[in-house]
């Protein structure tokens, strides 16, 4: 029960002292994503990758500066619950006209988790549930910018009306053509809408910044018409002298393609693809426009897409939770091959997984915890290229122990019983990781027909090009370490093994010195650490005879170590990989009747 008098002068002072943390977290974070502006005029690819890996970092630094605060100068340890309760109410105080309250309010529960047992972990202590309205936030000083322009043209301005709404993000490199691209979008447009009718509140409506991620600026907004509303996302980056890539640039910009719908937004915005840098004073306004653009996307995702990863972390846990309110199945070992180092389970009714590092591990796997984590870390501050699951890790997570099923509890003791604390009627978990639910790539390929396993095979095949060419060796390329997704992408989820490109060493099988070593089984070479012999990829990977055909088809490269040395090579040189989170054929630069690459043509989803 909450007091009925705010009586502790302390609590005021405790609550100021969070706010003015997540304050200098905010101002940090912002800086850092509105700098992604000059970095993309000015090409600067390799400072962009540090600005989103070192973004990562930020808040848990605010984090422990603001702990080490509150214990410098309130004795903590000491403090009645009913100050904490106090200061709870007072922090609910300061955020009245906040614009950034719900991300606030989980910097309170980051802090207050550190200083408080788990058994406080209540909505009395902490925002188990929000305090504080996010709608209809509004900056009101006189030179801020809205969350959003709306544009009003006519069929006849259409063109006129794009040109404006590109100039008005004030990029500081000249367009090659603009006039031209605005054709194209318009030309896009009209082959989208169809022979359309304008309505009296025809309108094009664009968020107020511009989306940067690896080498692209993203202007995101809908075209409004009637009762219709459509998704768009225009995708601006540097004209390369070829016109055919982005490996160089010429100093000019220009429009690559036009996206239309929600599923074309989706696919930009995957939980595959690194975070994006956007500037924004009102975070949860972008998040309210970006669902009128993608109302299946779950709002801690679209938090995550905006870098803000702890505060979808938050969300999504309140949604968990409410689901096992509604829910009664139990959770069990997940379906499939079991993992060496992972212990794998899951709610069938809940569309996630969850993993916990086991305390020990076989011998051919020389690993530790602390690696494992180091690992996953990676993964999140590396550009993932549509192609890594984003994760979600957690802390001291407490289940009903009711839900589970014996054997998983029997497993869970076995294997992680370190990271185990049974208490009363609840399981607490010490550290997990969850991530999307897909369908393992080798159950996948058990199940499907021929065109499946076909299109399943060079999605794979992709999938691995794709890590390679942004400096990741996947390590284990087992079918079962690759899941695919709803909208039939092949992702890789299994990083225990990965490792940067360039730190492998790719070399080919020495051939055998006599007629022993050469019937020998065992390995009669010197193998040292790091070392790769890509050529050995293809027994463990091409038992089946028609996903070998379809595989040496597409794919045969992958076991020439040329491949892979061709790429560490060029990525030791500065290159930085193009990614394109969209069909190829949509390029207004594709040449007309080119074939897009082969990996546009994603498996179809099995029915299941």
């Amino acid at each position: 029960m909450f007091p009925h008098r705010l009586t502790d002068s302390r609590a005021f002072a405790i609550a100021r002292a969070m706010l003015d943390g997540f304050n200098r977290h905010y101002r940090l974070f912002r800086a850092t994503s509105a700098a992604a502006k000059q970095r993309f005029e000015q090409a600067d690819w390799h400072g962009q990758q540090r600005a989103q890996a070192q973004r990562i970092e930020f808040y848990d630094q605010r984090v422990n500066e603001a702990v080490d605060r509150l214990r410098q100068e309130f004795d903590v340890a000491s403090l009645s619950m009913d100050t904490w309760q106090q200061a709870k109410l007072h922090y609910i105080g300061l955020l009245v006209d906040h614009h950034q309250p719900e991300l606030a309010e989980t910097f309170f529960n980051s802090v207050t988790a550190k200083l408080l047992h788990r058994s406080y972990f209540r909505n009395d202590f902490i925002f188990v549930r929000p305090a504080v309205s996010t709608e209809y936030i509004e900056n009101d000083e006189p030179a801020s910018l809205p969350t959003y322009r709306a544009y009003y043209p006519t069929r006849e301005t259409l063109q006129a009306t794009w040109e404006r709404i590109v100039t008005n993000f004030q990029l500081e490199p000249e367009f090659e053509d603009l006039a031209r691209d605005c054709g194209h979008v318009v030309q896009a447009m009209l082959a989208e809408l169809g022979g359309f009718r304008l309505r009296p509140n025809f309108q094009i409506q664009v968020l107020s910044s511009l989306f940067y991620r690896n080498k692209g600026a993203y202007l995101v907004g809908k075209i409004i018409n009637g009762f219709s509303e459509t998704p768009v996302a225009l995708p601006i980056l540097h004209k390369a002298p070829d016109g055919a890539g982005l490996h160089a640039t010429d100093g000019r910009l220009v429009i690559d393609a036009a996206l239309f719908g929600e599923d074309e937004l989706l696919m930009i915005f995957s939980y595959a693809r690194a975070y994006f840098m956007v500037d924004m004073e009102i975070p949860s306004a972008y998040v309210q426009f970006l669902r009128s653009l993608m109302p299946r996307k779950p709002r801690h995702e679209l938090y995550n897409a905006l870098g803000l990863q702890k505060h979808g972390k938050n969300l999504f846990y309140r949604d968990f939770l409410a689901h096992l309110r509604h829910s009664s199945d139990a959770f069990r070992i997940a379906p499939g091959i079991k993992g060496m180092v992972m212990l794998v389970f899951d709610l069938p009714s809940f569309p996630y997984v969850f993993k916990v590092i086991k305390d020990f591990y076989p011998p051919q796997k020389d690993t530790t915890r602390e690696q494992i984590k180091g690992k996953y870390l990676l993964v999140k501050q590396h550009d993932r290229v549509g192609r890594m699951a984003d994760t979600l890790e957690y802390s001291n997570v407490a289940f009903p122990r009711h839900r589970f099923e014996e054997e998983l509890v029997a497993e869970l003791r076995q294997f992680c019983g370190s990271l185990l604390e049974e208490d009363g009627d609840m399981l607490v978990i010490r550290h997990l990781y969850i991530e999307r639910r897909m369908i393992p790539l080798n159950i996948y390929l058990q199940d499907a027909d021929a065109e499946q396993v076909e299109h399943a095979v060079i999605e794979y095949g992709n999938a691995i090009k794709d890590l390679v060419a942004a400096n990741i060796f996947p390590g284990d390329m087992l079918w079962k370490n690759f899941g695919v997704t709803r909208h039939g992408k092949v992702v890789f989820y299994d990083y225990d093994e990965i490792e940067y490109l360039t730190d492998c060493n790719f070399r080919r099988v020495p051939a055998p010195r006599n007629e022993e070593e050469e019937m020998s089984g065992e390995v009669w070479y010197t193998v040292r650490k790091g070392d790769v012999f890509p050529e050995t990829f293809g027994p463990f990977l091409l038992g089946n005879p028609q996903v070998r055909e379809v595989f040496m088809a597409h794919h045969g490269d992958l076991l020439d170590p040329a491949f892979w040395q061709g790429h560490k090579e060029r990525i030791a040189a500065g290159h930085v990989h193009d990614v394109f989170p969209y069909d190829a054929s949509k390029r207004f630069s594709l040449a007309a009747g080119a074939r897009p690459r082969a990996q546009n043509s994603p498996p179809r989803p099995l029915n299941r």
